[in-house]
């Protein structure tokens, strides 16, 4: 039964790779107020990442108190807790339910010859078939297989396994659960039906104790017990909601909820995302197939490891002095940067970039290709190696895209969220590229508000998914494809030649002693 309140709240929890951020969200849908603790992640060696799961729930902690700090909030009127968060790292747990080793991120490439041994061995037909996607050195299964081999004192001790939101979830109130969409990530779930799946736990030898019960995304799986209560600053008996993995509770965020909606999103990754009416996968694996937050739905993937991650590292690398000059004069330095290059022609006077500074998922699922820039030039400055690089983002998206319409989902525009939403030569540069409108929506917290849509159905706020989105999700803005598309379709026709001429070279080279 849902807490009687004439204002009820509901706290969505976003468990990210930089930091966890919290949404107060009320009965009409608006973000009455928002909190962030930032952390970081380690790189212990080149393509390594790892974080303390601790600090995803002290983050927690310290931004639901910092909300709660807000008067206009009151604790009383939360009424469900649900959590999206960062997909696919490994939490590894001992019998006593403690943390082993630092988690091994969705960002992480060490279990790439894992990967490619036991894609030989099983075979891809094999995979495609019991979960519906490849073996992935950014699922959680590979990381495991890792540790068999790497820290097997460490391996021997695993009684449990989670997935980054769900250890939060644990933390706040005792169950070992996870759901499906999150489930999807780890290589052992079997998509299609909705269910871990026994030939890829034998296959690998993998126990399936190890593994949580799954739910839909809209069930109350749990509630905040009297000890986390009293750490966080709520009342005890919250319900907790299952929850989905970022991508899906983003496109919830979004409405991305019925047949032919498609997203993009681009933030350190780079993500398009199609919903799906039933069960279905690309024959070679090149997209994921994964469970959708609403029941009886899926979706299906493109995923760029370093889209926005590339433009980022090229503006902290190669123009630290513009974005210091832009900070000192209270300018976004981002922006500056894409103003910069919002002056150089399409195609940056035949500059290419290539996005895959930790290698790529869609559509290579290569780890061991690499970033470069081609056909550099006298002429080039750095303006337009930042063209350049937002366009071998948008290139890269493209890829993704053509594979879901290849698939008979034909989308009339595209829906835009993440940090580029908010910048008009993204957006713009995005319809000329995709050759679709771009839409932008009102609702700019698109994983966290997802999440609060997916607890507050399941408490009762709204009757379901598709009636809270209708309600609740706007256009704000709509951006047309100019007459540059038939450029940008002729440059990434280039674009598309150039992995399978550099692809035998990244896997020829090797490293340097």
């Amino acid at each position: 039964m849902i807490h009687v309140t004439d204002r009820p709240l509901i706290l969505a929890i976003d468990i990210g790779t930089s930091g966890t951020k919290v949404l107060a969200v009320d009965a009409l849908g608006q973000v009455r107020h928002s909190a962030h603790a930032s952390y970081s992640f380690e790189s212990p060696q080149p393509s390594w990442a790892e974080q303390s799961p601790q600090l995803w729930y002290d983050g927690t902690l310290n931004a639901v108190q910092s909300l709660l700090s807000n008067p206009e909030i009151q604790a009383d009127d939360v009424v469900a807790i649900a959590l999206a968060g960062q997909m696919h790292g490994l939490v590894a747990l001992d019998a006593h339910l403690e943390v082993i080793r630092p988690a091994l991120l969705w960002n992480d490439q060490r279990s790439a010859p894992q990967c490619e041994q036991y894609a030989n061995q099983l075979g891809n037909e094999f995979l495609l078939e019991h979960t519906g996607n490849l073996m992935l050195p950014g699922f959680t299964v590979p990381k495991l297989l890792w540790m068999r081999t790497h820290e097997p004192e460490a391996y021997a001790a695993i009684r449990h396994v989670l997935l980054p939101k769900d250890y939060v979830r644990f933390k706040l109130g005792g169950n070992l659960i996870s759901d499906v969409t999150d489930a999807s990530g780890t290589g052992v779930f079997d998509c299609g039906r909705r269910r871990w799946s026994k030939a890829m736990l034998e296959a690998l030898d993998l126990p399936p104790e190890w593994w949580p019960p799954t739910a839909e995304s809209l069930e109350v799986v749990d509630q905040l017990s009297p000890s986390a209560a009293k750490e966080i600053g709520l009342r005890a008996g919250i319900p907790l909601i299952a929850g989905a993995g970022d991508q899906a509770a983003s496109a919830v965020g979004t409405g991305i909820i019925k047949e032919g909606l498609v997203s993009t999103t681009i933030g350190t990754s780079g993500v398009v995302f199609a919903c799906s009416d039933h069960w279905r996968t690309t024959q070679d694996g090149a997209l994921h197939a994964f469970c959708h937050a609403v029941p009886d739905t899926w979706h299906l993937m493109g995923v760029m490891l370093s889209a926005g991650g590339s433009y980022d590292w090229f503006c902290r690398s190669l123009m630290p002095d513009i974005m210091d000059q832009a900070q000192a004069n209270g300018i976004d330095p981002f922006e500056e940067i894409t103003e910069r290059a919002g002056g150089v022609q399409p195609g940056a006077d035949g500059l290419f970039f290539l996005p895959y500074l930790t290698g790529e998922r869609t559509p290579h699922a290569d780890p061991r290709a690499r970033g470069c820039f081609i056909g550099l030039t006298p002429a080039h400055d750095r303006n337009h190696l930042a063209r350049a690089v937002i366009e071998g983002a948008l290139f890269g998206l493209q890829d993704c895209l053509q594979l879901i319409r290849r698939l008979g989902i034909q989308p009339d525009s595209i829906r835009l969220s993440g940090g580029a939403a908010a910048s008009e030569l993204w957006q713009s540069l995005s319809a000329d590229v995709m050759g679709a409108p771009i839409v932008s929506t009102t609702t700019s917290e698109g994983t966290g508000y997802g999440a609060a849509i997916l607890g507050g159905t399941a408490v009762g706020l709204w009757p379901d998914v598709p009636q809270a989105c209708e309600q609740l999700v706007r256009e704000r803005r709509r951006t047309m494809p100019s007459e540059d598309q038939v450029v940008y379709a002729r440059l990434h026709e280039r674009y598309a030649q150039l992995y399978p001429i550099l692809k035998e070279w990244w896997h020829e080279t090797k490293p340097l002693p």
